[in-house]
This record gives C-alpha cells, structure tokens and sequence, in this order.
C-alpha cells in the first residue's frame, strides 16, 4: 500500500530530467591541488637526496636521522598518491571526448603522469619528480585552455 502511494506521489509530481558531464557542478575542477602535491614529492624527493647519515656510533643521532628520513618518504608517498588521485579526477570526470579533438595526446598525457606518481612513491629521482611537475604543468595548461583562460603557472619554492 505504502508503495503505491510513492508511486502515485511519483507519477503526479516527476522529478524532472537532468544531464551532466561530470560528477560534481562546474567549477570544482582546478589542478593547482595536483600541483601542490607534486610540489611537495619534489621537495621531499630533494630533501632526501640532501640527508646525510650520522656518524656510526651515535645512537642519538642515528634514531633522529631514521625519524626525519621516514618522515620524509611518508610524505613524499602520501603526496604521490593524492598527485595522481587529483590527476585522475581531472582525466576521468573533467574532460571530454570534445578535449580530444584539440588535444589528441591528452589520454597519453595523464597515463604518463599517473605512472610517474608511481615511480616516485617507490623510487627517490629526482628526474621522475622533476618530470611529474612537468607533466602537472602541462595538464594545468591543457585545463585553463579548455576554459579559455590564461591561468599562470607558479611554484610555490
């Protein structure tokens, strides 16, 4: 009984129909967060590569060192995977099959980038998360132009 009347309620008051190309309202979409995060595995990456071991023997200095080393890889690992998470948003809920057409290499562009965010979670190179920053930079391009702005590009180091 209780489900014919919502189905009567239903028929006299239909919801109306809508359509959208992605999952959230326009708008939400901005690569600047994928930026920050590639930025952040980079200065990880090269605050790694800068940190030196102490000297054998000193307990205290060596439980300090493992402490900063492992702070450093966590971030850098956590940063990688929201990288490619924001990438991945942006490649599969914001663009369309009309971004093609103007740019044939986007599908190419993000597998790259989301394979670089790999390679620098279970690497420290600091060409891979040199080349992850290009790479975001170029997306962040590809983006503004499809909304015909001309957003900058900047690093915040």
């Amino acid at each position: 009984m209780f489900n014919k009347a919502i189905a009567k309620i239903k028929e006299w008051f239909p919801a109306p129909e809508v359509h959208a190309h992605c999952d959230g309202p326009c708008g939400v979409y901005d690569p600047s967060a994928a930026r920050i995060n590639a930025e952040a595995v980079l200065s990880m990456t090269k605050k790694i590569l800068d940190l030196q071991p102490p000297a054998a023997g000193d307990q205290n200095a060596m439980a300090t060192y493992q402490n900063t080393i492992t702070r450093y890889i966590q971030i850098k690992e956590e940063q990688a995977q929201l990288t490619k998470e924001e990438l991945l948003i942006l490649w599969t809920d914001y663009f369309k099959p009309e971004h093609l057409q103007k740019y044939p290499d986007l599908h190419d562009t993000f597998w790259k980038a989301a394979k670089l965010c790999s390679a620098c979670k279970v690497e420290v190179s600091l060409e891979h998360a040199n080349q992850l920053m290009e790479s975001v930079q170029k997306i962040h391009q590809m983006f503004w132009a499809t909304k015909s702005r001309d957003v900058a590009w900047y690093k915040a180091s």
